[in-house]
């Protein structure tokens, strides 16, 4: 067996194919895992309400959650230290306070929803979300306690393979393939109305959010990728971005072609589910089910883990998660109380979680442009980046993209509060 070893290592191609899946993992997971409740949700509603014509938003999308996904990592690799580290380093104390109270809050409404996806999902299986919710609330909180960093990245990529769900789902419905086609390689631009800048603005918006880029930095920098390895770091991110590509566009997929067809209203990705059984076939609706609970869990995990990433590296605290409770204290008290505070909240009788997903949707909305000013201005300073700064074409791409950030941010607010 060890000669067997020997002789597929001593082949370069094998070599390669070694060092690249030993690098693989923080892009793959990053963006794979912001394909969470909301972001399903998101993707299920705009099926539903508008078939395919929106589908095409999706590609650009993800071509700028490349560009701002591989600037985190480049940065976190070169630097070896976190997002909110290095913006407390060049931007002060009081601007770090101030971007990671707003932050804290946004994920907490965010991780208050993707334990509300937990129950809502449990319910379709006829499972209570006062047995749900508490026990995934416990196993997410010992994934991370009682795991190393490599364990739960482990356990997180196992996750992501499980939104390959959605792709089997969208076959099964057997979608016309020619009209998906055409709406993505010519939009329709000309039908747009203001009833759809809501839609809109929350395929951008729930695609690209502020606690992917400092999750995606702490992760790399706690994995130890060294500057040598920054190609290989570059492909988990178009990989990660790519498939979670896919898995939004099959999901749209799946309610257009069902729910949109068939005319029923839905508001939540649960209620997607449910509608898909009766029009799709009862394995389509339990597939989508499946997927929904999947990504509601993992990322129930992941946002508390940002959270607790962000405010030690701001506030100077240890942290990481191969370190214990006594080496970072700060750390896993925060990732507790978070889980804590999310679970609880959702077991409240007639709570309105649908409200605070939208503020918290809001909140990142309105800090994403700030985080990827951040991003861009550190990424140029040569005394952090040394020769990895910033392309002049990167930049004129980037500030670009944050400009249609702060426009597209209009119309969410207006519609948000003033609109009907």
């Amino acid at each position: 067996m060890k000669e067997i070893k020997k002789t597929i290592l001593a082949n370069p191609f094998w070599t390669k194919l070694v060092l690249m899946l030993s690098i693989i993992g923080p892009g793959l997971v990053t963006a794979n895992l912001d394909n969470d409740a909301g972001g399903i949700a998101t993707y299920s509603l705009a099926g539903a309400q508008t078939g395919y014509r929106f589908i095409w938003i999706l590609f650009p999308v993800t071509v700028a959650l490349i560009l701002f996904q591989e600037m985190s990592a480049r940065m976190g690799i070169v630097s070896g230290k976190g997002l909110a580290d290095l913006i407390r380093e060049k931007f002060g104390l009081k601007v770090t306070f101030y971007s990671l109270f707003f932050l804290l809050f946004a994920d907490l409404g965010n991780t208050m929803a993707e334990f509300a996806g937990i129950a809502s999902s449990g319910e379709i299986f006829g499972v209570s979300r006062f047995i749900s919710v508490p026990i995934c609330a416990i196993l997410v909180w010992l994934i991370v306690l009682k795991s190393d960093y490599k364990g739960v990245e482990r356990i997180f990529i196992v996750g992501c393979s499980v939104f390959l769900t959605y792709i089997v789902s969208g076959f099964l419905v057997n979608p016309d393939w020619n009209e998906i086609s055409t709406a993505i390689a010519n939009p329709n631009f000309h039908n747009i109305t203001a009833k759809d800048f809501p839609i809109m603005v929350g395929l951008m918006g729930t695609s690209i959010t502020p606690w992917m880029q400092f999750y995606l930095q702490a992760a790399v920098v706690e994995k130890g990728i060294p500057v040598k390895h920054l190609w290989h770091s570059k492909i988990d991110v178009i990989v990660g971005c790519t498939l979670t590509l896919i898995i939004a566009v099959f999901i749209m997929i799946c309610c257009a072609a069902t729910i949109n067809k068939a005319g029923i209203n839905i508001s939540t990705a649960s209620d997607a589910a449910v509608a898909l059984q009766p029009l799709a076939g009862k394995y389509a609706g339990l597939l989508f089910g499946f997927g929904l609970f999947n990504a509601s869990f993992f990322a129930a995990a992941i946002l508390p883990l940002a959270a607790s990433y962000y405010i030690c590296e701001g506030m100077g605290w240890e942290s990481g998660v191969d370190k214990n409770f006594k080496e970072a204290p700060h750390f896993f008290s925060i990732f507790t109380l978070m889980i804590v505070v999310g679970a609880a909240i959702t077991l409240i009788p007639n709570i309105n979680l649908f409200s605070i997903l939208v503020y918290s949707q809001i909140i990142d909305g309105l800090l994403i442009p700030i985080v990827i000013l951040f991003i861009i201005k550190l990424c140029n300073d040569p005394d952090i980046m040394g020769e990895y700064t910033n392309s002049p074409m990167q930049n004129f791409i980037s500030y670009t993209l944050v400009a249609m950030m702060i426009f597209l941010n209009i119309p969410m607010l207006y519609f948000t509060f003033l609109g009907n």
